[in-house]
């Protein structure tokens, strides 16, 4: 078989083995997928199959990333990293993450068919939770395995109260032994992920395929109103101390200040108020908030802005506002070296590679704290991402399994 029918054949599995994870979720009739959760047990019991077939030795980290070890030709070599993720925001696409593991895991499939071991071991690793649904923190699987992770996370709780640490210890992972999975970076060549680019410039130019130039900066926070809450058809609108109203003012203060700003963008996109009575003035409620600019100062001068405006519209409504920052993520220029292998290898397609950068954060933006990292994005349909209306193409698909089998080859050869 010609490495062209072999990488188009390998494309059509990746897209079926998209479709099949896709029905592992946790609710009926659509893709909800968060961390630690049984739904994630079956998505990495499935992959670690897939990748036991193609020849990997398979392990789940202390935190329960799993990862599958391709072994090198020779002892104590170094590895090269590829990765994404399995877990899911609500009501996901098919492709965010499960598509970078797929087409990771389909390099590796074309090494075990030629029957080739390379100078360095390739691992890839499905990190246990990246976008954050369950805690509201984002990343976890990959810090830990830059060795950066927060032990005060470890107490964060779900919807459910349940604390990250026993989540991690029921998924049988250990939180005692998070910093011993840490990767060194002298073991590391470098880290590599695939993702679909979740915008439409890749589509409006007309090409297949993207090397991320960096990752923007973001930050992540829960605000917590408490008010007070009362009779419905008592109270006097004038005496009122409505927690939810002045959450509602500051979504729109929100959209507002990233409307203003040039670059930033700003979400709200949790919004819970309590008792949660019809008749009932809300007397607590909280909202999440997710800002991403590409410029560190203009998103740290943003955020101190709405945190002031929001503190401003408490007062004003005689609610006590709680700002709790859960994370702060700078922005990450992609490795040099690895960006330039990169599009020569995309180039190998007989597509442009273009260079953009990435207005989501991944898992590349933390691993680049312990090694260089790199990551190629695949054209998705009208760069639609986090929704259900998520599509890429076959040969797109097809075209990305070229680009990094012919990076791996020629990082054998360098």
């Amino acid at each position: 078989m010609s490495d062209i029918d072999l990488n188009n054949e390998l494309a059509a599995t990746v897209m079926a083995r998209c479709d099949l994870l896709a029905t592992l979720s946790e609710e009926e009739g659509r893709l909800t997928r968060r961390s630690f959760t049984p739904a994630l047990r079956r998505a990495n019991d499935q992959v670690a199959v897939w990748m036991r077939a193609a020849g990997m030795q398979v392990y789940e980290d202390a935190i329960g990333s799993l990862v599958g070890h391709y072994p090198a030709d020779r002892s104590g070599a170094s590895t090269l990293l590829l990765g994404s993720h399995l877990d899911s925001v609500r009501d996901a696409g098919r492709y965010d993450g499960p598509l970078g593991v797929l087409v990771g895991l389909a390099a590796v499939e074309r090494l075990h068919h030629a029957g080739s071991r390379l100078p360095f071991a390739v691992d890839l690793a499905a990190f246990a939770d990246e976008e954050g649904l369950r805690f509201g923190a984002s990343y976890l699987g990959s810090s830990v395995a830059a060795g950066c992770l927060a032990p005060a996370l470890l107490e964060l709780q779900d919807a459910d109260g349940i604390t990250l640490a026993a989540a991690i210890r029921a998924f049988g992972g250990n939180p005692a032994l998070l910093a011993a999975a840490a990767r060194r970076p002298a073991d590391l060549l470098g880290y590599v992920e695939v993702h679909i680019e979740q915008g439409p410039l890749l589509e409006a130019q007309g090409q297949p395929l993207g090397v991320v130039t960096a990752i923007q900066g973001a930050t992540r926070a829960t605000l917590r109103l408490a008010g007070t809450a009362g009779h419905a058809g008592t109270v006097p609108m004038g005496l009122r101390h409505d927690a939810l109203c002045a959450a509602a003012a500051i979504v729109l203060a929100v959209e507002q200040l990233a409307r203003a700003t040039p670059g930033l963008v700003a979400t709200v996109g949790q919004l819970s108020a309590h008792p949660g009575a019809s008749n009932v003035i809300p007397g607590a409620a909280s909202l999440s908030l997710d800002l991403r600019h590409p410029d560190d100062p203009a998103r740290r001068a943003a955020v101190a802005e709405l945190r002031a405006r929001a503190e401003e519209i408490a007062a004003e409504r005689g609610v006590a506002l709680a700002w709790d920052e859960l994370q702060s993520s700078a922005a990450v220029p992609m490795a040099p070296a690895l960006r330039e292998r990169l599009a020569r290898a995309v180039a190998t397609t007989g597509h442009t590679p273009v260079a953009l950068p990435s207005g989501a954060g991944h898992d590349a933006a933390i691993m680049a704290r312990v090694t260089d990292s790199a990551m190629l994005f695949v054209r998705c349909a009208g760069g639609v991402s986090h929704n259900p209306a998520e599509a890429v193409a076959v040969g797109d698909v097809a075209a990305a399994i070229t680009a990094l089998g012919q990076f791996i080859d020629g990082l054998a050869v360098a």
